[in-house]
């Protein structure tokens, strides 16, 4: 990609407010896709004494049937529905959290521009919790929030109305960057001007389609070289 279209992504000197999503725009999504997917069938199913196949199709069902809800994020929901410990068998597996290529360079390029840096995830506190203590990412952000705050997740179009109480910002002035589309969506329609998708989310997993929004694989593609 060249210096002119990788600069045309984002005008620097015209944002004041960074608003970041976590799992898959930070961290490696594989983590969490392989824990949902894989571990917790494997854990449900020796719980139930059923089989495996039956275990995933159950859970991956379930999992469906709250897709954009706050629930699909909610590790009490998950404890209290398959009556396991949701929380503490995350923690188990926290070594495998990794971080993606060149997010650190990022933070750290938003932090040298003097940016508000915010983290806006629907991820639940406590997994919030294990993956600041197994990164790094924390010490560069200004405020951390999870939408289990305010009870609604980024597919609702009102949490940047809850997001703008707790922290103010001009959503002239603001870019969010998040690999949920749906959130990208409802951060247009409140009028969140700079959005940017984020596709590379796993080298496990397939890229994002960004359904029409301005996209970047590499964080080096959104900074200047000069950096």
């Amino acid at each position: 990609m060249t210096q002119t279209s990788r600069t045309s992504l984002i005008d620097w000197s015209n944002i004041e407010t960074v608003l970041l999503d976590m799992d898959g725009t930070l961290l490696d999504l594989h983590f969490d896709w392989n824990f949902w997917m894989d571990v917790i069938p494997q854990a449900y199913a020796d719980k139930n004494n059923i089989d495996l196949v039956h275990a995933k199709a159950l859970i991956h069902e379930r999992i469906h049937s709250q897709t954009g809800t706050l629930n699909w994020y909610c590790l009490d929901y998950w404890t209290e529905i398959l009556d396991l410990p949701i929380a503490e068998l995350k923690r188990e597996l926290r070594h495998q959290i990794k971080v993606h290529p060149e997010v650190m360079e990022f933070l750290a390029f938003l932090k040298a521009q003097n940016k508000t840096v915010v983290m806006v995830t629907n991820a639940h506190r406590d997994s919030l919790a294990v993956k600041l203590e197994m990164t790094e990412i924390g010490n560069y952000f200004d405020r951390m929030i999870s939408s289990h705050d305010f009870g609604m997740p980024k597919e609702d179009v009102a949490i940047w109305t809850e997001i703008q109480n707790v922290v103010p910002y001009n959503p002239q002035k603001t870019l969010l960057i998040d690999d949920n589309v749906h959130a990208l969506t409802t951060a247009q329609q409140y009028g969140i001007k700079h959005l940017l998708c984020a596709i590379f989310v796993s080298p496990k997993l397939d890229p994002i389609d960004p359904k029409g929004f301005p996209h970047f694989s590499k964080y080096s593609e959104i900074m200047p070289r000069k950096f």
